[in-house]
């Protein structure tokens, strides 16, 4: 498992896959990340001091990620990020979600102290595909709503059941709305929710130029941060 990289082509950062506890939520129908999970504290205590050993603060960017969100981290283990942003002079962070932690945002922004950039994993913006088939639990009843807790959708595409038009909306709603987001195509993985191999492809005929957008990452694979495996 590679829990280090360094993303180059855009928004330059350091990037770290950390170990948390549990999902609050863990009931994403695609999703096994979490199997990443640990309930040791001591181990995911060793195995991030080690990860975050590694950041040089030489873009003075950070995104620390883990398989569920920032606040499923040890306490020790968001200290020791507020330590190192101090010790490197981190100016930007970027971090991660769940919509149920939204009234705890500003809780973490004033932890850390610097700017910060919140992600959240929505998926789409197709509320019905979102919740009743993803079950994402991410509630919003408009943009405005989103954008009032956080900054920067993930989206995914590709997957059997979604359609060219609610991705065509998806996207115009991203570009739009948000000055940062991440688009990841769908992998199949050892969950029941399958990829849409066709629909992939389509994308990729009208979309590729968005891996060129500086204000947007494009994930064609889930590693392609340099983390995971």
């Amino acid at each position: 498992m590679e829990r280090y990289s360094r993303i180059e082509n855009k928004c330059q950062r350091e990037i770290v896959l950390l170990k948390a506890r549990p999902c609050a939520w863990s009931k994403c129908t695609f999703c096994d990340y979490i199997e990443d999970n640990s309930t040791c504290h001591d181990e995911m205590v060793r195995i991030n001091e080690d990860v975050l050993s590694r950041v040089t603060g030489e873009y003075g960017v950070l995104e620390v990620i883990d398989s569920a969100s920032i606040f499923e981290l040890p306490q020790i283990t968001l200290q020791n990020i507020k330590q190192i942003i101090q010790d490197k002079h981190i100016h930007t962070l970027f971090i991660e979600a769940h919509w149920i932690y939204r009234h705890r945002i500003q809780e973490i922004r004033d932890f850390f102290g610097i700017r910060t950039i919140i992600k959240i994993g929505i998926e789409t913006f197709d509320d019905n595909f979102r919740n009743r088939v993803l079950n994402k639990n991410a509630t919003f009843q408009s943009i405005e709503e989103l954008k009032k807790y956080f900054d920067s959708p993930c989206l995914m595409v590709g997957i059997k059941g979604q359609t060219k038009e609610m991705i065509q909306k998806d996207i115009e709603i991203l570009v739009n709305h948000f000055q940062h987001g991440t688009i990841n195509i769908y992998r199949n993985n050892s969950t029941p929710i399958k990829r849409d191999d066709a629909l992939v492809q389509w994308f990729m005929q009208n979309y590729a130029y968005l891996q060129d957008d500086p204000r947007y990452d494009f994930l064609c694979e889930p590693t392609d941060f340099g983390v995971g495996d």
